[in-house]
């Protein structure tokens, strides 16, 4: 636990870093579906809600990093950016067309669970 304390602001840089490559589903959507689930989806609305997606998801990066370096800001930020993760990985979880192939996205939102344990673990 102390582990976490000490690099902590590393944790959250490095989760923020990762969570900003989805920025790239903002420019190539379908790539990044491809990447991501191995399939796409087609139409121009497809295209605007996984670049809305991507863009989002590039936001809560960018909170991630801001709040490593604004230890004040970190309950907020980790909290949206928790709460988006798990419904992502809840969301996934529950096709089960899509679990083997979104392992590593499952796997690296699911590391939110050391933001977790740094909040209950600060109050």
């Amino acid at each position: 636990m102390d582990f976490i304390f000490s690099q902590f602001q590393w944790i959250m840089l490095a989760g923020g870093l990762l969570t900003l490559t989805m920025l790239y589903a903002a420019v190539a959507p379908r790539a990044a579906l491809q990447s991501t689930f191995g399939q796409t989806l087609e139409g121009p609305l497809a295209e605007i809600v996984v670049r809305n997606w991507g863009a989002l998801i590039g936001l809560i990066g960018l909170m991630l990093v801001w709040g490593a370096f604004n230890p004040e800001q970190r309950p907020l930020i980790l909290i949206v950016a928790g709460a988006s993760k798990l419904v992502f990985v809840g969301l996934v979880l529950s096709q089960a067309s899509l679990r083997r192939r979104a392992v590593v996205p499952i796997v690296i939102d699911l590391m939110m669970v050391l933001f977790a344990v740094y909040l209950s673990a600060g109050r």
